[in-house]
């Protein structure tokens, strides 16, 4: 059956960062239980198992990423450096570095950061 396969995993990390050029309270040095949600897409399944990614793996490269930012000032890290520690960057990085990790016939559809329940930053490639 011709269609597309979609998985969709969520995490977490705290970390602290405070925004340059804000103009307001997050300017300041403060932190975040950041929420993590990521999906992935592909076409096929693998012969054998007919899984499209072992959901454990997936959540092994995810923790990955995390673990580099997690309990970390996001503004003492080298890409933090270059760019604004907001959850939009921080939603950048994370895909970057899990992009390289998948299995080719796994593709990254979006990562979003939440820093609360009501407030989530988004990004996918275009």
């Amino acid at each position: 059956m011709k269609g597309i396969y979609r998985l969709r995993i969520k995490d977490k990390f705290s970390a602290a960062h405070s925004l340059r050029n804000y103009n307001g309270k997050c300017e300041e040095l403060h932190g975040h239980n950041f929420g993590v949600e990521i999906e992935v897409y592909g076409k096929k399944l693998e012969k054998d198992t007919e899984i499209l990614i072992d959901f454990k793996i997936l959540k092994k490269f995810l923790k990955e990423v995390l673990n580099s930012l997690d309990h970390k000032f996001l503004n003492d890290l080298q890409y933090f450096q270059k760019y604004n520690p907001s959850s939009e960057n921080i939603a950048c990085y994370i895909y970057k570095n899990l992009q390289s990790k998948l299995p080719s016939g796994v593709n990254l559809k979006y990562v979003m950061v939440s820093e609360g329940e009501n407030s989530m930053a988004f990004f996918e490639e275009v």
